[in-house]
């Protein structure tokens, strides 16, 4: 009896030094665990952006005060955006156009919202170099085609702004935008 007690108290302390053993595994993972986190956590939040940057990325614009046949300038990421209504004459005409015959081709409904053909939303930027075209304020030169003109090197745009003349490459481009609400569009 007595080797099965020296025995039942080996295996007894090879128990517990097992136990002990799993105990600072444990602890030492942990350890490099939460270590870990807390140099992560920081590296990873200071990827996020700012809230100015946050703020900026979209832009709200109220379009129930435009009337039919004017167009209002406002600023989205630092650039002009150019908000138009267009007339029901500005609609046809754009409509005539052979789609074929442009030099970007786009269809006024590829470049308006469903329920909305009379909605032109475009950043106010040449494609060009960059230059703001005229057009979007009222008694200014509206080119050839009676959209936008870009006085820097003489793009003209149609009412769709799309390139008519000139050495712009592109149409103006139309960003992403949502309704809102019926008088309220979201650019971004």
């Amino acid at each position: 009896m007595a080797t099965d007690t020296a025995a039942t108290t080996e295996v007894s302390a090879a128990e517990e030094g097992v136990r002990r053993r799993d105990w600072i595994h444990i602890a030492a993972l942990g350890t490099a665990g939460v270590g870990g986190a807390s140099v992560l956590i920081p590296l990873i939040s200071q990827m996020a952006p700012s809230q100015d940057v946050l703020a900026a990325s979209t832009t709200d614009v109220d379009v129930s005060a435009i009337a039919e046949g004017q167009a209002i300038k406002a600023v989205f990421r630092k650039q002009p955006l150019f908000v138009r209504r267009l007339t029901k004459a500005e609609i046809d005409e754009a409509n005539k156009v052979d789609v074929g015959s442009l030099r970007d081709p786009q269809t006024l409904a590829e470049r308006t919202k469903e329920g909305h053909p009379d909605l032109l939303v475009t950043m106010g930027v040449c494609t060009h170099l960059g230059c703001v075209p005229l057009g979007a304020a009222e008694g200014e030169s509206r080119g050839d085609f009676g959209g936008y003109f870009c006085p820097c090197h003489g793009s003209h745009y149609d009412t769709a702004a799309r390139i008519r003349k000139g050495p712009a490459p592109k149409n103006l481009m139309v960003p992403d935008y949502e309704f809102t609400s019926d008088t309220v569009i979201r650019v971004g």
